[in-house]
């Protein structure tokens, strides 16, 4: 006997990965990163790969522009106009006005003092202490790309567009020394460990020592590429093949060719050259690759900050990659398991690399091959270490999850001579995948066994529609291929790529197709904003399903073939049943459209990700939810029984806690009125000893209670009860203006008709009074 199959109906959010670094500014202190987006300041644990704190207001519009830290404080400059100072828990202390023209460029600490290179070419000099500009300092022209304190002296080094380096003097603010060395602007500064000497560095491609107070360049180093960012290596340290020597000066290097160099720039010599960069040159002749270094001269290893907001962690003494974080993914295209038990995550985003996540920590792997943006991701059931991806530089790849859970490339598909679109693997075993592209054909790729060969052998082609084709998909058994085009049509093809039907009915290009697993029918999604089911033997339509406002770009199968999700333009992800054509649930957690949807093998969770760059995790809470369901069932008998035996018995004080629990108006009344009816006796005692929120809640029940004339007495006995329960402060009631300007008609409807009523009753017994004397 089979087993009954469980139908989804709720996903709830497990976790949510998006953007924690968007380039500018990058500062590693300790264990933590402080990573800067457009409105936050992240501190990333290398450790555990997780964003401990938060400063600033991500939901607050006011752009950061750079920000400083010691590791105790952080100074941030904003667009508003404002510098504001953090403390260690991530609270904002203090905020000024900033007085410069223009964007701030730089900021640097140095104990209570802080200085500031704006857009304006001034230098300023601030207190922390009172938030006051000590200083202006002028004489740098341009954008200020340079602000350093001397370690030791009270002395500020500034540099702007001119690539002329300025040293002032802070007592009095004088411009003691300009250092002419560099035909471009600075882009790196650090000093020696002793602070006689200084190292700078420009995109003018050279590297320049200097000693401090000496106008003249001690060595000039040529990098035959333009450097970005140059950082200082620790006193003592070891690199691959070399040792360090305490008396030498050593930097390393790093910018528009993507690999890190270490020089002894006092003997203007090349110590080691990266030979393992996971980052890609520059595209462009220079342009930059690497953006920052920063060293970590407790554990002596090194960060690199790449141009796609990647940082990579390498050690110095073996220069192994640590750890990679990926700062900003851009739009996520495409997403799959991969490993066994679905222990990897395969990410393509808006770039030529893909990333590859480990599914329980989120480390990731950086998987280069592809030269231009990765658009398409499919693995295998029968092998799961393997994976097909296609992208705009018009390949197929195959590539293999190793034991060490790396993975490598195996062969390439080059074939197509557009961008490829989908890619799909066979279903039954895995002897064959599939490619469609923007050259409007559909490919088959033979697998190899022994995955020896560097080149994919594509077995059959055929020019399948009329315009891009989005979408492929291959049958349960192998023997059907599904295609969804920009033509508005499906097709469906035998494995030998002849065609078996086309299904039309679709009023705009379709994003996708899939097979059921189980039944004869195939499902379609479109930019009509529908999904439609479709019977294999007749081409006929079988249902539409309707609910989202936007093009459905995913769409899968779940339970076995018993229900549809799918995610859409709109931002939503929706659950359908196929028996009653009806959406069970929507999701609405996505800020744009959803581009990627994946499904776990047991199908207890679900992945998504789309145009907001953010990865969200949803698990299967269905079960749960039924069982909580349950259990307030269960606790709501237990209580309704205990209201029922405590009216029974007539103790109406207990009567009522459990009525005001239960949130029932009306017995409430009833017990009331009958407190009321036993003297009141009680009743007072009782409103007192309840909680703030059941007082709460009874003021709103006896306001209810008024609207009616019927209920009058007991609900201004209630009422009149706490109102002296606020008098004497034992009630705070919550929004309690809008609460008695909405019973106030009410009760002057009340008052009137009760003022009427005696006026009534004293003319009756005036009557009743002349009437005795004649009677």
């Amino acid at each position: 006997m089979g087993t009954k199959v469980k139908l989804k109906e709720h996903f709830e959010v497990e976790s949510k990965h998006g953007a924690f670094y968007t380039g500018s500014n990058l500062e590693w202190i300790g264990d933590l990163l402080y990573c800067q987006t457009n409105s936050s300041i992240n501190l990333l644990n290398t450790i555990t790969g997780k964003i401990e704190k938060r400063l600033g207001n991500a939901d607050f519009e006011d752009t950061i522009q750079t920000f400083t830290t010691d590791g105790i404080k952080v100074i941030t400059s904003h667009r508003s106009g404002l510098l504001k100072l953090w403390n260690e828990q991530g609270e904002l202390i203090n905020m000024w006005k900033y007085i410069h023209k223009g964007p701030i460029a730089r900021l640097t600490l140095n104990a209570n003092k802080l200085a500031s290179g704006g857009c304006d070419g001034i230098v300023r000099l601030w207190d922390l202490q009172n938030q006051i500009c000590l200083l202006g300092l002028k004489g740098c022209q341009g954008v200020i790309n340079v602000v350093e304190f001397h370690p030791q002296e009270n002395m500020l080094f500034a540099s702007g567009d001119d690539g002329k380096i300025n040293s002032y003097e802070l007592t009095k603010g004088e411009l003691k020394v300009i250092y002419s060395g560099h035909y471009s602007k600075v882009t790196s500064f650090v000093f020696s460990h002793d602070v006689s000497f200084f190292v700078t560095c420009s995109r003018d491609k050279v590297i320049v020592l200097w000693e401090v107070g000496k106008i003249e360049p001690r060595k000039i180093i040529p990098q035959y590429e333009a450097i970005e960012t140059i950082v200082k290596l620790p006193v003592t340290f070891k690199l691959p093949n070399f040792k360090s020597e305490s008396k030498g000066i050593y930097i390393a290097a790093a910018g528009e060719k993507g690999i890190i160099t270490v020089w002894d720039v006092e003997k203007a010599k090349q110590v080691y050259v990266q030979d393992n960069s996971l980052v890609s040159r520059a595209t462009e002749e220079g342009g930059l690759a690497i953006t920052l270094l920063k060293c970590n001269y407790k554990d002596k290893s090194i960060a690199i900050s790449t141009v796609d907001h990647n940082i990579i962690i390498h050690h110095l003494k073996s220069f192994v990659c640590l750890k990679q974080f990926i700062g900003f993914s851009d739009d996520i295209l495409d997403i799959t398991f991969i490993g066994k038990d679905d222990s990897h995550l395969a990410v393509a985003t808006n770039s030529k690399d893909i990333k590859l996540y480990c599914n329980s920590t989120m480390n990731c792997q950086i998987l280069k091959g592809h030269t231009d943006i990765v658009l398409s991701l499919a693995s295998s059931q029968i092998n799961p270490e393997l994976m097909l991806s296609s992208g705009k530089d018009n390949s197929v790849k195959l590539w293999k999850l190793m034991d060490n859970s790396i993975m490598i490339c195996m062969a390439t598909g080059l074939r197509h001579t557009g961008s490829v679109g989908s890619v799909a693997f066979s279903k039954t075993d895995c002897t064959f995948g599939v490619s469609v592209s923007k050259d409007m054909c559909v490919k088959i790729w033979e697998i190899p066994e022994t995955l020896e060969t560097a080149t994919l052998n594509c077995t059959r082609t055929v020019l399948a529609h009329q315009k891009d084709i989005n979408y492929v998909a291959v049958s349960p058994n192998d023997k059907i291929i599904g295609t969804a085009s920009q033509d508005k049509t499906a097709k469906l093809w035998n494995s030998s790529l002849e065609l078996i039907g086309t299904l039309r009915a679709h009023k705009k290009s379709l994003w996708c197709i899939q097979f059921s697993p189980v039944d004869q029918v195939v499902a379609t999604s479109s930019s009509d904003c529908t999904i439609k089911l479709w019977s294999i033997l007749d081409l006929s339509c079988l249902k539409t399903f309707e609910g989202h406002d936007a093009s459905v770009l995913k769409i899968h199968f779940l339970s076995s073939g018993m229900q549809l999700v799918s995610s859409g333009g709109d931002g939503l992800i929706k659950l359908f049943s196929l028996k009653s054509s009806e959406c069970i649930n929507t999701f609405d957690e996505h800020e744009a459209q959803v581009w990627a949807l994946a499904i776990k093998h047991d199908e207890s969770a679900i992945v998504t990700g789309g145009g907001d760059s953010i990865l969200i995790k949803w698990k299967d809470v269905t079960e749960q939810r039924k069982l909580e369901k349950l259990k307030e069932a269960e606790e709501l008998a237990v209580h309704e029984q205990k209201l029922n035996n405590y009216v029974l018995n007539g103790n109406y004080l207990k009567a009522l806690k459990e009525a005001l629990k239960l949130n029932k108006p009306f017995q409430v009344l009833k017990i009331v009125d009958s407190i009321i009816k036993n003297d009141n006796s009680g009743l007072s005692d009782t409103i007192k000893s309840l909680r703030n929120d059941q007082k709460d809640n009874l003021l709103k029940t006896a306001i209810m209670w008024n609207m009616n004339s019927k209920y009058l007495y007991p609900s201004q006995y209630v009422i009149n009860i706490l109102l002296n329960e606020m008098q004497t402060d034992n009630f705070r009631p919550h929004g309690l203006h809008s609460v008695l300007e909405g019973s106030l008609p009410y009760t002057e409807r009340h008052m009137k008709r009760l003022t009427q009523l005696l006026q009534e009753l004293q003319f009756v017994n005036y009557v009743v009074k002349c009437m005795k004397p004649h009677v």
